[in-house]
């Protein structure tokens, strides 16, 4: 071995020498070598001495330890080493102020000298005693100076350190660390150390025996009491100055300690010093201790300190979070010798503690301190300080002396006994091992070769324990396509995570296969023209799907290609999946498309069968992209790009089978012969480069070049196959987009190999070569990229128009915005002459060239009135640039303007409409393929979401948006198809507005769901869709909105002509039927077809209101909606009826369904004609009443054709049999009856048992089939008729004609009621889903049990008290329908009213109970009569609450689809309606009292109010401004008629006089038609509410309630009978007993029913459960928090870092949109309560898990604390929110609660902000924009909602500024100034979400070029739309300088961006 050559220096005189060593000699052996050849080494002991390596930071030198050897120390040759004494001096100081010096060895540490000092001392317990470096206080300062940065945390920190300084804590001391030595720990030797107690453990035992240590604990003692760290009373306080007297003074003399001899300031504290007679105090107590030695004096003090509860304590100030707030307050934290304490800093009160033996660990981080109690506490306690460090020493040091000590006591008197063993016990939860013992087999010895062949084992599964006599369990392992390569590396999370999802998908593709392997078959189709029509539409909408289907399965493969380009270990592995996803489950669904086309288009022979071939070799491309890119295929690169390729391939030819290749092929031709030209020029730069590579002298970056080089090479291939992939569907968004990711990714290529190049080579020629090479890469690149762009945005040839109309329309605006500024004007003015030439001159080769010479003439004339108005504004701005300030010159400048523009628009019309619907057809077609993709990753994402409530959401607005698909791709095939015809523009227009409702509720359910899916592949392919989505339904809205200005008010022809098709249409169905041949489509069934119908009469009605209305009013453009609105309910309605009439199998049904259905069409037709007519005279009275007439027509037609509908005739026929019957009432005199009295009754009676039953048979029927409900009202009919007779019979045998009359009154009214209850019966037949309906039936058969009771009491002469037994049973066994199934509302009662009226009641019956029982004991039957009434109301009052209870709490349950608040609720209105006519009834019958005639206007006018208020909520809540405006005219309608009416009853009310009976009948006509009217328009199925679906868990909990009830009604219609023998029979003890019985079971079953809907309270189960898991998740945040302070949090592989931002983003938003329901529900809807707070709990376990995922991936500690704190606030604010919620539970009477509820929810609202803020600045840092994306996107969104109910100001602050010039121009210029405000609002979101979108882009590759310039475009669109925004605002208001100033700092940012 090589000796070491090294510079000895013998310190004390300077000599040094150098020596050779062996590496491997000791240090001891080195000393000794150097004592014996270095004589000035030889003074002093040897032991003393030692080498030093020195170092220039004195701290930073070592001692070489004596047992090493030099090389350990890694010294190398001339290195110094000093030859030096171990030993120093010094200086320490106690507490008493005494200095002692001790010797100390400089070598060994702190710990190991403090044994040294305190034996030198004479203090033997060491271990408690610690050394302080008293600090120079300015370097302290410069200590926190430098920490902060932010002005509010300096004040903040300044704060805690004034806090500091008061409390005395003990953050300050600098106590020495006992683990280095003096040296590294900076104490020089003439520094002076403070000797202090750091641990009070032993200190009780210090007493007389240990002077010096009694010294320092009393000094320490005295000067914690004076400084204020301990507090004491006043008293306490002058005990202790007393003990010190005695110490200081030896014992009391009077003459010589009297006041005045102390300074106070050196034995009180400073609180007490300035209070009266202290001094006279302390001597008393100085006197008291008399003659006290000062050993004992200070053991007394001692003692009298550890009296304090603060005493022993060493405290620290640090700042603890308040739960559920992002607020830190500080606190002190104490540490003792067997506690950790929380105690309040202002008083010093303990307000928590800890032993110390239920700490299991803690951590400290530089600006935090955890403590983790394990099992004993539910979470961990964190503060922030800076001081962890010492917390956790001094904690440390407590646990090592109790174990220390615990040893010894141990090991005490066990000193003799050597051998004994120990035992120690550690016990630690931990899972339980089982051990098992092995019994070995015995056998033979076989002989045998040992050399056997090896087995291989995958190393997959980590290393494999073998046992030992036994057989290893068989190990399987099943690998799927591929072979089994020895030992691979094993795959990281995210390489499984993908492995799973190839698999799943090649499950589908192999499943698509098999299903294409065969064609589907359709039902056989008629020839008529709806069912061709059908057809045709079918075909429309299946070519539609495959082609969006193939955009994204090529689009996906692109993708692929993509992302799996560079290096594996960076690879984006869940964007893979999503992107395979993608592809797989668009396959599968493409399949279904794919059968369903090749079974239509069979007719064209064998086209089905290759259309079927084509797309399976679709899904073996995709099978073989699969293997391919599986992470463990190791396929070389160019096999995935050439399963790319082939599917490009099948793709084309897919879309060339079904006729969609839309692109032309020229078109594709050039785009491959572009990138063939890009991979030309890349192989002519790698040559370029090998060049480079040969010459470069350094290997290392020879390689590199080589390696960019292949790089480069590698990246053009890719983008090659990207352009074969994407060609065949490349006008698709998302296949450009993946073809310019590719051109970047070969930009970035091109760049490093350049860079490579030039840094392996200085040779100026062969680098000029490479960069010439590469700009040619560029160029060809560009070319290929900007074709791609060119097509995206490809025009029509109308550029030329476009162009100079573009210019022209913003010049004009912008002109206005520049005045003031003349050159600015001049300049706009010379652009815009320009402009408005170029247009002129292409106008005039236009009308050169037209052959029609009316058009050429058209032209030039527009040409000659658009040069005229150029001229004229030219002038004009030079006027207004030359005298900026005349308002005169302004003016005539606008006008100017404004001409031009309308020259302009009139002359480029036509070619900027065809842009304009071009650019709808375009964005329709987008939308619809976006929401199919959606759609398709909503089933994808099904499996694996976690939150059934969310997934049911998305499902149901999947299936609202699959609706409204067909539509939209109709009106895009229809306006392509005839691009001039207006109709079918208008049709496009308005498939296109109603797609955007249901579209955007899609998007949002779909975010929603998101979170919870726990496939992050699936996840991730959902939220990209919904974006997709978004961002088209945003396109499609702009594009609609202007399509809609451009095509203008065309909507009332064009409805008219729809209706005619539909008559055209009918009569050919009715000539299909008259052949027989009408055929149902596919899908419709009798049932269906009948349902719709119903249900679509209604929608027609509503319509036809709104229609006539708006007609009234000659507002044309909301006639034409309502036309438009008519003409589509009409459509369903055609359908519907053609539907009935194929399904049914009665020929003649059929042909009068067809008549009734065209009868409708026609007089439809004629409505529309005169809408039309009446628009045109607004005003004229007749076409008023012409427009009435035909209304009338129209809606006896409507009847008409709803009566054809199965099973209504035989109802008719019912109720026309019934009016019959009631003829016979209208007799002058009645027939004297035949038949004795109490036959007559007993028939009366048998018949009116059978009617009521009857009538219950009736509500049964109509939840049947059709043919039910026939049956049912047939017999219904006939016992009624039977009923009548015997009524009629029985009023024979009246006494008096009075009693005749009263009889026959009654029987008009039953039947009346019967009537009605078949109304209702067949309305609900019609329209089963009608809300209410089944209520209203309910209600109806009620009234008949009711009015045969009124009858019955009338007629029979019982004894008193049956009748009324009699009615009672009759009214249970009406009510008992109620509780078979509750599954809707029974009444409007919440929650807990049900609970009161329970409560009510069951008091109400209990009492009427004890009266049947007591009055048929004493015989008052009347009395008797009278409970049994009172107790059969209070039956049903309870019934129904117990129905109403049941049906909240099975709604409520979370698994029960919650129903939707409609926008209006049409029971209210039918009610009001019903309640307004009966009150109208009573005002104008000549019976009526006057308090009667006032009891019904009070009537009235509550009803009416209502439905005014219920129009202004509606009107406030709808987006449709049609609906908006008919509900304000209905409320202004109902409201002044309802005025005139009580006017009129005033009048009555002064005078009862025939006349004025008069006028008040004629005053109700209005009203109630106003009413009518306002309640068919309510009944629009558009603003219906959606009832809730009960699931069988919900039913389940209704369980309970619904046994209770029905016992009780049993259980009562016993007592009733019982009672009603015992009322005739008082003396039958037996019956007596079996009373008591019932009553009891009555009384129990009340008790159980009140029981179980208490227990049961909607979301109280839900609450509970959803706090348990929140506080699992906190725990969850906490673990985590401890392992990031440890520095222990694992990295999340799985996943990248931008994808976990966005899905912590998207969870927190979605918590974020949940506050506000819950707090709501939680105020007063009980039964959403437990949907939305188990919505809330389920998102938390993603966030939770999201968050950490991000916390462990940020490197920054300070920000990993940050997101793991305000994530563990929002779980703690949530769960106060649920603690609220829980508390209020929906009850509204709960006021006490809801403060709470609403600060709670406040608070979480800050949370979620907070964390908002924090994820938005982390996003940003790395180019994420989505987030901010979403926001603008959802302020966009508002805008459409349409305004406030409530706008802030006064109608007269909006208005003043116009009113000047009369109101009606000021109504319209606001309308037009608030239109364009709006749309140029959203034009500027727009905008700036592609601003944001690119500068996000470009954060992420800085360097990229063409994202650079994109950017500066979009930052110039920016400032247009800014100024175009600021334009309209000032048409609107010349004051708005405020929005000025902001344009002018938007321009200011986004000139910065373009620098």
């Amino acid at each position: 071995m090589v000796a070491l050559s090294l510079k000895i220096c013998v310190r004390h005189c300077n000599v040094v020498k150098t020596m050779q060593f062996e590496p491997s000699t000791a240090v001891y052996d080195a000393c000794r070598v150097i004592r014996e050849r270095v004589p000035e080494a030889q003074t002093g002991q040897a032991s003393d001495y030692g080498l030093f390596l020195s170092d220039e930071d004195p701290r930073k030198g070592i001692w070489l330890e004596a047992g090493r050897t030099l090389d350990y120390y890694m010294l190398r040759n001339g290195d110094i080493l000093e030859y030096k004494k171990k030993q120093r001096p010094q200086k320490i100081r106690m507490l008493d102020g005494s200095v002692k010096t001790v010797m100390v060895d400089d070598s060994k540490t702190v710990g190991e000298l403090l044994v040294t000092i305190c034996s030198r001392i004479g203090i033997t317990n060491y271990e408690e005693y610690s050394l302080i470096q008293e600090t120079i206080e300015e370097k302290k300062e410069e200590g926190t100076g430098t920490l902060k940065k932010d002005r509010t945390l300096l004040r903040d920190e300044r704060k805690m350190e004034k806090l500091k300084a008061k409390l005395h804590t003990d953050d300050d001391l600098n106590w020495l660390d006992h683990s280095r030595t003096f040296r590294e720990q900076g104490v020089d030797e003439n520094e002076t150390l403070l000797l202090r107690r750091k641990f009070f453990y032993s200190d009780q035992n210090v007493d007389s025996r240990d002077p010096v240590q009694l010294n320092l604990l009393y000094v320490q003692a005295r000067d914690d009491i004076l400084n204020g760290s301990h507090p004491v009373s006043f008293e306490k306080a002058c005990e202790f100055g007393g003990f010190q007297a005695q110490i200081q003074f030896g014992p009391h003399v009077e003459h010589k300690h009297k006041p005045g001899f102390l300074d106070l300031k050196e034995f009180l504290p400073k609180e007490y010093i300035k209070q009266r007679g202290a001094e006279k105090r302390i001597f008393q107590e100085h006197k008291n201790c008399g003659e006290m030695s000062e050993i004992e004096a200070k053991v007394k003090y001692v003692k009298l300190a550890r009296s304090l509860r603060t005493y022993g304590v060493s405290f620290f100030l640090v700042k603890e979070k308040m739960k559920g707030k992002n607020k830190l307050v500080p606190r002190l934290l104490g540490i003792t010798k067997d506690s950790v304490m929380r105690v309040d800093e202002k008083t010093k009160e303990v307000l928590q503690e800890w032993p110390l033996t239920t700490v299991k660990r803690w951590a400290a981080s530089p600006k935090s301190f955890t403590l983790d109690f394990g099992e004993y506490q539910e979470s961990y306690y964190s503060v922030q300080t800076t001081e962890g460090e010492q917390i956790s020493q001094l904690i440390a040091g407590y646990i090592d002396i109790i174990l220390k000590k615990k040893q010894s006591k141990d090991r005490f008197g066990l000193e003799g006994d050597e051998e004994s063993t120990m035992l120690e016990e550690s016990v630690s939860p931990k899972k339980s091992t089982i051990l098992q013992q092995q019994f070995n087999r015995t056998g033979k010895v076989e002989h045998g070769s040992v050399a056997l062949p090896a087995v291989m084992r995958s190393g997959s599964s980590g290393p494999e324990t073998f046992n030992v006599g036994s057989m290893p369990s068989p190990q399987q392992q099943v690998m799927v396509g591929q072979m089994h390569r020895g030992h691979m590396p094993p795959l990281t999370s995210a390489q499984q995570a993908l492995l799973g999802t190839i698999n799943t998908s090649m499950h589908a593709v192999q499943q698509a296969q098999d299903d294409l392997s065969e064609l589907d078959s359709l039902p056989p189709l008629g020839q008529d023209m709806a069912s061709r029509v059908w057809v045709q539409n079918k075909v429309d909408e299946s070519k539609h799907e495959i082609h969006s289907q193939v955009d994204a399965i090529t689009a996906g493969t692109a993708s692929v290609v993509n992302l799996t380009a560079g290096d594996p270990t960076d690879t984006d592995y869940t964007a893979v999946g999503c992107a395979i996803t993608t592809i797989s489950s668009n396959l599968t669904e493409m399949s279904k498309g794919v059968k369903l086309l090749a079974a239509l288009m069979d007719d064209e022979v064998g086209s089905g069968e290759d259309l079927l071939r084509a797309a399976r070799t679709l899904a073996g491309a995709v099978s073989d992209l699969l293997k391919a890119v599986q992470p463990t295929s190791g396929e070389p690169r160019q096999t995935v790009l050439t399963a790319a390729g082939s599917i490009g391939q099948a793709s084309g030819d897919l879309l060339r089978q079904i006729g969609e290749n839309e692109t032309d092929e020229r078109f594709q031709d050039v785009l491959m012969s572009l990138a063939k030209a890009v991979a030309n020029a890349a192989a002519m730069l790698v040559l370029k480069a090998k060049n480079v590579a040969q010459v470069a002298e350094d290997t290392v970056l020879q390689n590199r070049v080589i390696a960019a080089a292949t790089q480069c090479a590698l990246s053009t291939s890719q983008l090659v196959a990207c352009a074969k992939v994407v060609s065949p569907t490349i006008s698709s968004p998302v296949c450009q987009e993946q073809l310019i990711e590719a051109g970047k990714l070969v930009d970035r290529s091109v760049e490093n190999c350049v860079r490579a190049c030039q840094a392996a080579t200085d040779d100026s020629e062969l680098l000029q070569q490479v960069s010439a090479a590469a700009s040619v890469v560029s160029q060809a690149l560009h070319d290929l990229l900007q074709h791609v762009r060119q097509f995206a945005s490809r025009g029509e040839p109308i550029g030329r128009y476009d162009q100079a109309t573009d210019t022209i329309m913003c010049v004009t605006e912008s002109i206005f915005s520049s005045m003031g500024d003349a050159g600015e004007m001049v300049r706009q003015a010379r652009v815009l002459a320009q402009a408005t030439s170029d247009l002129v001159n292409a106008m005039r080769s236009d009308a050169e060239a037209e052959i029609d010479m009316e058009n050429s003439k058209k032209l030039l004339a527009a040409a000659k009135l658009l040069a005229d108005s150029t001229a004229r504004m030219v002038e004009a701005a030079k006027g207004a640039a030359a005298n900026p300030e005349n308002e005169d010159q302004q003016q005539r400048l606008r006008e100017a303007a404004e001409g031009l523009r309308v020259a302009t628009n009139a002359a480029a019309q036509n070619a900027i409409k065809k842009k304009i619907v071009n650019r709808l057809e375009v964005a329709a077609k987008q939308a619809a393929a976006a929401a199919t993709q959606t759609i398709a990753a909503s089933q994808n994402a099904a499996v694996s979401n976690k939150n059934p409530a969310a997934q049911q959401q998305l499902v149901q607005s999947c299936k609202a948006v699959a609706d409204h698909i067909p539509q939209l791709v109709q009106g895009v095939r229809g306006s392509q198809a005839q691009a001039e015809d207006l109709s079918a523009q208008l049709a496009l227009i308005i498939s296109s507005q109603n797609f955007l409702q249901p579209g955007s509720k899609m998007v949002s359910s779909a975010k929603a769901a998101v979170p919870t899916v726990s496939d992050q592949a699936a996840a991730m392919q959902l939220s990209q869709c919904a974006k997709n989505l978004a961002t088209s339904l945003a396109e499609l809205r702009t594009a609609s909105q202007k399509a809609h200005e451009a095509c203008g008010p065309m909507e009332i022809d064009s409805a008219l002509s729809t209706v005619q098709t539909l008559k055209s249409e009918l009569q050919d169905a009715k000539m299909a039927s008259v052949e027989s041949q009408l055929k149902p489509l596919p899908g419709e069934t009798l049932e269906k077809c009948a349902q719709d119908l119903g249900s679509t009469s209604k929608a027609v009605g509503s319509s036809m209101a709104q229609l006539l209305t708006c007609a009234a009013q000659g507002n044309e453009h909301y006639t034409g909606v309502a036309a438009r609105e008519t003409a589509q309910a009409l459509k369903t309605l055609a359908q519907a009826a053609r539907g009935v009439a194929a399904s049914t199998s009665d020929p003649t049904a059929a042909h009068a369904m067809l008549d009734s259905a065209r009868d409708v069409m026609e007089g439809s037709a004629m409505l529309i004609q005169e809408a039309k007519q009446a628009l045109i005279a607004p005003g004229d009275a007749e076409s008023q009443q012409r427009l009435a007439q035909v209304a009338k027509a129209v809606s006896h037609s409507l009847n008409n054709c709803v009566n054809c509908l199965p099973g209504q005739k035989d109802v008719d026929v019912a109720l026309k049999s019934i009016g019959e019957s009631s003829k016979k009432l209208l007799v002058d005199s009645l027939p004297p009856s035949t038949k004795p009295f109490q036959e007559a009754q007993s028939e009366l009676n048998q018949a009116a048992a059978d009617l009521n039953q009857s009538a219950g048979e009736v509500v049964h029927a109509t939840r049947g089939q059709s043919g039910e409900l026939a049956a049912a009202s047939g017999k219904f009919s006939d016992d009624f008729d039977e009923f009548l007779d015997a009524g009629i019979e029985m009023a024979g045998q009246a006494q008096t004609k009075e009693d005749q009359i009263q009889v026959i009154g009654n029987l008009k009214n039953i039947s009346m009621a019967s009537s009605k209850l078949l109304l209702a019966a067949k309305s609900l037949s019609v329209d089963p889903g009608a809300p209410n309906a089944k209520n209203l039936l309910a209600a109806a058969a009620r009234a008949v049990t009711e009015s045969i009771n009124q009858l019955i009491t009338l007629c029979t002469q019982q004894a008193p008290g049956q009748k009324e037994c009699d009615n009672a049973l009759r009214e249970l066994e009406t009510v008992k329908g109620m509780l078979d199934n509750p599954n809707e509302p029974v009444s409007d009662l919440s929650y807990f009213d049900c609970i009161e009226s329970v409560m009510e009641n069951s008091k109400v019956l209990g009492e009427s109970m004890a009266g049947i029982s007591q009055n048929a004991k004493t015989g008052d039957l009347p009395a008797f009569g009278e409970c049994v009434g009172i107790a059969s109301k209070a039956l049903c009052g309870l019934t129904e609450a117990a129905a109403q209870a049941a049906y909240l709490v099975g709604i409520s349950d979370p698994n029960s689809q919650a129903g939707h608040q409609g926008l209006v609720d049409p029971i209210q209105f039918a009610r009001a309606n019903q309640a307004i006519q009966m009150a109208c009834q009573n005002l104008v019958d000549p019976g009526s009292s006057p308090s009667q005639v006032l009891s019904a206007a009070t009537i009235v006018a509550k009803h009416t109010s209502a439905l005014c208020n219920a129009c202004r909520i509606a009107s406030s809540k709808t987006g449709n401004p049609v609906a908006k405006r008919h509900f304000v005219q209905s409320a202004k309608e109902v409201a002044n008629s309802t005025a005139n009416l009580v006017k009129t009853i005033k009048a009555l009310d002064g005078d009862f006089s025939e006349d004025n009976r008069n006028k008040c009948r004629i005053a109700t006509a209005p009203l109630i038609e106003a009413v009518e009217n306002l309640t068919a328009f309510a009944s629009n199925p558009e603003f219906v509410s959606i009832p809730a679906q009960i699931s069988s868990e919900g039913s389940q909990a209704q369980e309970p309630i619904l046994v209770s009830a029905k016992t009780m009604l049993e259980s009562s219609s016993y007592l009733i009978r019982t009672a009603r023998s015992l009322a005739i029979n008082p003396k039958d003890p037996p019956t007596w007993s079996v009373l008591a019985g019932h009553s009891h079971t009555v009384s129990d079953s009340i008790k159980s029913l009140i029981t179980s809907i208490r227990d049961k309270a909607p979301g109280q189960r839900e609450c509970d459960y959803s706090i348990d898991s929140i506080n699992r998740c906190i725990r969850d945040i906490e673990q985590a928090s401890l392992a990031a302070v440890s520095q222990s949090l694992a990295t999340r592989d799985d996943i990248s870092v931008e994808a976990l931002q966005e899905q912590l983003t998207s969870v927190v938003q979605e918590i974020g949109h949940l506050i506000d329901p819950i707090a709501t529900a939680a105020r007063g809807e009980a039964a959403q309560l437990g949907h939305k707070v188990t919505q809330l709990a389920s998102y938390f376990e993603p966030l939770i898990l999201a968050a950490v995922g991000v916390a462990s991936k940020i490197l920054d500690h300070q920000q990993q604390m940050t997101v793991l704190d305000q994530t563990k606030t929002l779980a703690e604010s949530a769960l106060q929110l649920l603690y609220a919620a829980k508390e209020g539970g929906g009850n509204p009477k709960a006021q006490h609660t809801h403060d709470a509820i609403t600060e709670a929810a406040q608070l979480m609202k800050e949370a979620v902000d907070d964390i908002m803020v924090t994820l938005n600045e982390a996003a940003s840092e790395v180019g994420l924009v989505g987030g901010m994306v979403d926001a603008i996107a959802e302020a966009m969104s508002k805008l459409d909602e349409g305004t406030p109910p409530e706008p802030k100001g006064t109608f007269v602050d909006y208005q003043t500024t116009v009113v000047k010039y009369s109101k009606a121009i000021a109504v319209t210029a606001q309308e037009m100034i608030g239109f364009q405000i709006r749309t140029r609002v959203q034009d500027l979101g727009h905008g700036c979400i592609f601003l944001v979108q690119k500068a996000g882009a470009l954060q992420v590759c800085p360097t990229d070029s063409y994202t650079k310039r994109e950017l500066i475009e979009c930052a110039r669109a920016v400032t247009e739309k800014v100024s175009l925004v600021l334009s309209a605002l000032q048409a609107g208001n010349k004051g708005t300088q405020a929005c000025i100033t902001a344009a002018t700092a938007v321009s200011g940012i986004i000139a910065d961006l373009d620098t």
